[in-house]
């Protein structure tokens, strides 16, 4: 059987890190021998311990950090394994060579000069993957592998809860209150759409200004901020759109979301999103930092209920064809088993 370590890097919270709990549990799920190596999070150690996953923990400290180099390379030796997976550009930098094939996971349009010990690198859109095929990557050496979500079925919470009345219109964004997501678009947006509340999920350095533009927009009383959340699926549930209103975003994981609760999507053309949707059919697309058309796109959706329920069972069947957990996790699995014979046929 294929063995796999995999190495993460990354920070507390993220749509990167979040996937990787998703993927290594739903691979030890499928029966794959598998390493799991992380930054030292009580958090994440507990998660992956929680669904029959014990992790290394290692500091995965700056460039002064020569100790950590030491034990990816120990841990390597110990476990044997036909490949390694990391994350991103630190855990690819600070994993050592040896008789393993090394790939990485790319989520983002990252320098390429952090992977240079690796033979593969994965992007998890068709546009990063043309990226690092146009830095002069060999294309047989890139390949494509989406990712796939949580798709539990939300149960909606109490408009009470949320602080909304009943019977209004409900807009739900996710994400990091940077300026990257386009939150502050979103908000000048809301003035146009009379009645509807919008729930904002996430935490960020723009908190604070967020809310002052909304007091300056008129439409506080109807912008619920809800800080950091763990039932995104019950959220989702709850609400009539999922919008996405990014000025860059290398995926979208909120629209797989959306789409894996059979809720309809409305996101601007950055690159991930035009990617993923098809305009009119799975979700809706507007300009990138354009209020006015979002604001008007978020009026017709929401005046045509049959339009909604169009775009929502499009996008469900979308997400199943393409980005559902068991085919995804089948993908890795393959891609895994052919690396490891590949390289068995070399020695």
């Amino acid at each position: 059987m294929v063995r796999v370590l995999q190495a993460m890097a990354g920070a507390r919270h993220g749509g990167a890190e979040a996937f990787f709990e998703r993927l290594v549990i739903g691979l030890h799920e499928a029966g794959l021998d598998q390493r799991v190596v992380i930054r030292s999070d009580q958090g994440r150690k507990e998660r992956l311990q929680a669904a029959g996953i014990t992790p290394a923990g290692v500091r995965f400290g700056g460039r002064l950090d020569l100790l950590t180099p030491w034990r990816l390379g120990r841990l390597g030796r110990a476990y044997s394994p036909d490949v390694v997976m990391t994350w991103m550009s630190r855990a690819s930098v600070m994993m050592p060579a040896g008789p393993w094939v090394h790939i990485a996971r790319l989520g983002g349009y990252y320098d390429l000069k952090y992977f240079q010990r690796c033979s593969h690198l994965l992007g998890n859109t068709r546009d990063i993957t043309r990226y690092v095929r146009n830095q002069g990557w060999p294309a047989d050496r890139v390949h494509y592998f989406p990712n796939f979500v949580d798709d539990t079925p939300g149960t909606p919470p109490s408009r009470a809860s949320l602080d909304v009345p009943d019977g209004v219109p409900l807009l739900l964004a996710l994400g990091r209150l940077h300026r990257n997501k386009g939150f502050d678009v979103l908000i000048r947006a809301m003035g146009g759409v009379a009645g509807a509340h919008l729930l904002l999920a996430g935490v960020g350095p723009l908190e604070a200004e967020l809310k002052a533009l909304a007091a300056e927009e008129g439409v506080l009383s109807r912008v619920r901020f809800l800080g950091w959340r763990d039932d995104v699926n019950n959220l989702i549930a709850a609400s009539d759109l999922l919008v996405c209103p990014s000025r860059h975003e290398p995926l979208g994981n909120v629209i797989l979301e959306g789409w894996a609760q059979g809720t309809p999507v409305i996101a601007t053309a950055s690159e991930g999103p035009a990617d993923l949707v098809s305009h009119g059919e799975t979700g809706l697309l507007v300009p990138v930092d354009d209020a006015t058309a979002l604001s008007g796109q978020l009026q017709h959706a929401l005046a045509d209920k049959s339009a909604r329920e169009a775009l929502a069972i499009a996008g469900r069947a979308a997400y199943d064809r393409k980005f559902s957990k068991r085919k995804v996790i089948k993908r890795y699995i393959g891609f895994f088993q052919h690396l490891a014979a590949d390289s068995a046929t070399m020695l």
